[in-house]
């Protein structure tokens, strides 16, 4: 089975600090992922990692050759400035960037594309909204509207159901599991691990290392989930500046 990315001992941080470290394994191409683990864990430095937002500080992260357009990235909705003055229609169709570039116009075919993402997504009529003016749930759907449109191999999802209502929920959930039928590699940062169980058939769990990754079942169990609970409570966020060979550094 081929892999999308590839990961040897891998260590990811900021200003050489590391957020998450010793990261080997992989990323089955056509694979559905749940990446769990406390908070502060690594997992959002994960997925930038995955699309190339950070280098590795040590290791090898491999891509399978992929450029960073072939991936679709949902950030948290905490990242996102929701008060630029854009309708949820012209948001939307940025999902068709990658094929018009920033000065091409859009066309009537792309238009009505844009319009069969928001009927799919359960947002008939909103177009000519501002995005300002959509709930949590609302603007969650019109992030999956757009990346509907940009039709990528690989989807990274940070906490794609958080702070959103269940019916938001178990709507964009059966977009994520069709998305997985269509044969595209999904990995998606979660905590409601019920919903975990249910729908993602591969898990790694992380405690800025990893403690277990593999088929749901297996993985995701009260003794790796204890075991992640139990690092988190060691960590050091004082610890010192990261080096090449996973050395440190205290810093003055």
């Amino acid at each position: 089975m081929t892999a999308t990315f590839s990961l040897h001992d891998v260590t990811l941080g900021y200003d050489r600090h590391p957020a998450v470290q010793h990261l080997t394994g992989s990323f089955a191409t056509g694979s559905l992922t749940a990446v769990v683990g406390p908070n502060g864990s690594g997992k959002s430095t994960l997925l930038k990692g995955l699309i190339g937002h950070l280098a590795p500080l040590d290791g090898r992260l491999e891509r399978g050759g992929l450029h960073q357009s072939d991936i679709a990235y949902l950030p948290q909705q905490t990242e996102i400035d929701r008060s630029f003055p854009i309708s949820v229609m012209d948001m939307v169709l940025l999902g068709h960037w990658r094929m018009i570039g920033l000065f091409r116009r859009v066309s009537r075919a792309q238009r009505e594309q844009a319009e069969e993402a928001l009927h799919a997504v359960g947002l008939d009529n909103f177009g000519r909204r501002p995005i300002a003016s959509l709930s949590a749930g609302q603007f969650q759907r019109a992030l999956f509207a757009r990346m509907l449109l940009q039709n990528c191999p690989v989807i990274l999802l940070d906490e794609p159901f958080a702070a959103i209502d269940p019916r938001t929920s178990a709507d964009l959930l059966k977009v994520v599991v069709a998305w997985h039928s269509e044969g595209r590699t999904i990995v998606a940062v979660l905590h409601d691990l019920d919903q975990v169980h249910k729908s993602f058939p591969e898990t790694l769990v992380i405690a800025r290392e990893p403690v277990a990754w593999g088929a749901t079942p297996e993985t995701l169990c009260e003794e790796h989930l204890l075991q992640a609970r139990q690092m988190a409570g060691k960590w050091d966020d004082g610890a010192g500046v990261y080096r090449r060979g996973g050395h440190s550094v205290n810093m003055p």
